[in-house]
């Protein structure tokens, strides 16, 4: 079974139901805790009654500096959202680490964005470094992953589509709200991640609903793909996609059409007159919640509930 860490600013805690046990550890970076994995089997099997997880306020349990490396398109759901059809070819894009918040944190929207989207993903935590020609099969996944966190790749869509700039529109401060756990995994857990589900509501109004089943390129497979370029290392998060029912979708075919004989201008101006009519994107004081789990509870990153806000 998995183990559920919680950081908070006093630390780091083994969560059991509604309480939660202090590690005894003097570990302060998420790779740092990955190397004291005896001081978390301690805590998780202490006889302590510990203390009530509502009285904690609870970080992201991925600490920063680190490597942010996402997955794009790479749910077949989210594929049909975006318009694209045959072979989806695997590609990958980076996020800034200072976009990484909490999992109770407000997610801020800069002033000069007005399509602010969501996507729901499973972040893997990396336990050991993958070096730069790393063949990654199903069976060593436990070899480099060492846990799972709940993410929310938050995104710009009008700095994305007409800058085609995935960095910066995923990049701003409180774009990628992580935790509240870190599951650190057994090697037996690895064989069901493909029952977990990720799902997601805004305002309490499921917007996004898959299992991992739906997924194109999965991790192990995933990891061998970055690793033909990217080096990472323990503490660093791979987000592996979303799946469909975000704000954003393709416009129909014939409109599409109609929108590339445009001049970019004009292309642009007429989108987004009929995305201010889409209800679906964020605006202050919506609240955004997300889970993953396995249907059995086996596997349970726990619940992230987050306000949104408007810069000052």
């Amino acid at each position: 079974m998995s183990t559920n860490v919680l950081r908070t600013a006093d630390g780091w805690w083994v969560v059991r139901d509604a309480r939660a046990v202090r590690v005894d550890t003097k570990a302060v970076t998420t790779a740092e805790l990955l190397a004291d994995r005896a001081a978390v089997s301690e805590a998780a099997g202490s006889g302590e009654a510990g203390t009530p997880v509502a009285d904690l306020v609870a970080l992201s349990p991925v600490t920063t500096p680190c490597r942010v490396v996402a997955q794009m398109v790479n749910y077949r759901s989210h594929a049909r959202d975006s318009g694209f059809t045959g072979d989806i070819p695997p590609a990958f894009f980076r996020k800034a680490s200072g976009s990484v918040s909490g999992p109770g944190g407000a997610i801020v929207r800069p002033s000069h964005v007005n399509f602010l989207d969501y996507e729901v993903e499973l972040g893997l935590v990396m336990g050991a470094p993958l070096p730069v020609g790393t063949v990654v099969e199903e069976r060593d996944l436990p070899s480099y992953v060492a846990g799972l966190v709940v993410t929310n790749d938050v995104s710009a869509r009008d700095v994305q589509l007409t800058k085609t700039q995935f960095y910066e529109s995923k990049s701003y401060p409180t774009f990628t709200p992580t935790g509240p756990h870190l599951a650190l995994l057994e090697p037996e857990d690895f064989g069901h991640l493909l029952d977990l589900r990720l799902r997601l509501s805004v305002n309490g109004e499921l917007r996004q609903d898959r299992t991992l089943a739906d997924m194109i390129v999965r991790p192990a497979q995933a990891l061998t793909l970055l690793a033909r370029f990217q080096t990472l290392d323990p503490g660093d998060l791979l987000l592996t996609g979303t799946p469909g029912g975000t704000a954003l979708k393709a416009p129909p075919k014939a409109v599409e059409k109609i929108g590339a004989l445009l001049p970019p201008a004009v292309k642009w101006k007429a989108f987004f007159k009929t995305q201010a009519k889409n209800p679906h994107y964020l605006h202050q004081g919506d609240v955004v919640t997300a889970t993953i789990a396995t249907p059995d509870g086996r596997i349970d990153l726990g619940e992230q509930r987050t306000p949104v806000a408007d810069a000052n």
